[in-house]
């Protein structure tokens, strides 16, 4: 399990993940091309493709086929992309750089941004719900249906929306513990629970499984976005490919803000080793998740 080669998993789903949306994503022709170019250019900006890889990984820890679940990785990168478009527009958190280069409404202006992520998000729902999508492993409908009722949670109103919500008005007002953990529960954990989820239902997991799985998704998800404020404290912009100290200047509420950097660190620790124990029943197919969660302690981007 130590021995478990993190670094070589992650790049093999990533390239693969890569081949696929360049399949699965429109070309840019036709007189729409300005909009399709824009969310090609964060789309294919060189993330590290966490949510589909945890998608294709919860698929390979319950027997399932990385092939058939691909759509939805690919459809999970979408909104995860759209999601970040419009996070950095002025209006939201006025970023200029993301993963080492310029935002995209600072290349293409705030109103094709705009349209941009609206075109990632609504691709998304539209990939997961083809059939054609699913031709080379079909999957049955009826799971299908539950991913795509999965990913609008996740995405919607009891889940990405609703942090992003919370995230906006504390930058105003005095909040406490609980709320920032409710916040970050829902702006990030909500997409990475959803796309391990996701993965486990479109293979046919059971119920046991997935709730496992679910569980796993819920503290890593929480340990990934307290990672995150740790690295606006101590990251280096240049390995992170954006500014660090941002959080502050923006008087964001983040749990460095709040409890202080080692406290923080104890409570990422808490939630990695809680990710981890709720992969017991599993075997050595779930090692890339526990190597997953390991690596957000010592993460570097």
């Amino acid at each position: 399990m130590e021995s478990f080669d993190l670094k070589a998993y992650m790049l093999e789903k990533c390239q693969a993940v890569d081949e696929a949306l360049e399949r699965f994503f429109p070309a840019s022709s036709g007189l729409e091309k300005t909009v399709v170019e824009a969310a090609r250019y964060s789309l294919f900006a060189g993330g590290k493709r966490i949510r589909p890889i945890l998608c294709l990984a919860a698929a390979e820890v319950v027997e399932g086929s990385a092939n058939a679940v691909m759509p939805a990785a690919c459809a999970l990168e979408m909104v995860h992309t759209y999601s970040l478009i419009h996070d950095d527009l002025p209006v939201m958190d006025n970023d200029d750089f993301r993963r080492g280069r310029p935002t995209n409404h600072r290349v293409y202006g705030e109103a094709v941004a705009i349209l941009a992520g609206d075109l990632l998000l609504t691709e998304a729902f539209g990939l997961l719900a083809a059939p054609s999508a699913f031709e080379a492993v079909p999957v049955p409908a009826e799971r299908r249906l539950q991913a795509v009722a999965i990913l609008a949670r996740a995405a919607g109103v009891q889940g990405m929306i609703a942090g992003q919500i919370i995230d906006l008005e504390s930058e105003t007002r005095e909040v406490d513990l609980t709320t920032v953990e409710y916040m970050h529960i829902r702006k990030t954990g909500a997409l990475i629970s959803a796309s391990l989820e996701i993965g486990a239902v479109l293979s046919g997991a059971s119920a046991e499984a997935l709730e496992a799985l679910s569980r796993y998704g819920r503290h890593v998800g929480l340990a990934f976005q307290i990672t995150d404020d740790l690295l606006d404290v101590e990251g280096d912009p240049k390995v992170m490919g954006k500014s660090a100290g941002s959080d502050a200047a923006k008087n964001k509420k983040t749990y460095p803000a709040l409890v202080g950097v080692a406290l923080t660190k104890e409570i990422a620790q808490n939630h990695v080793e809680r990710a981890i124990k709720a992969l017991d029943g599993f075997g050595h197919q779930a090692d890339p998740l526990r190597a997953l969660a390991r690596h957000l302690l010592v993460r570097k981007a």
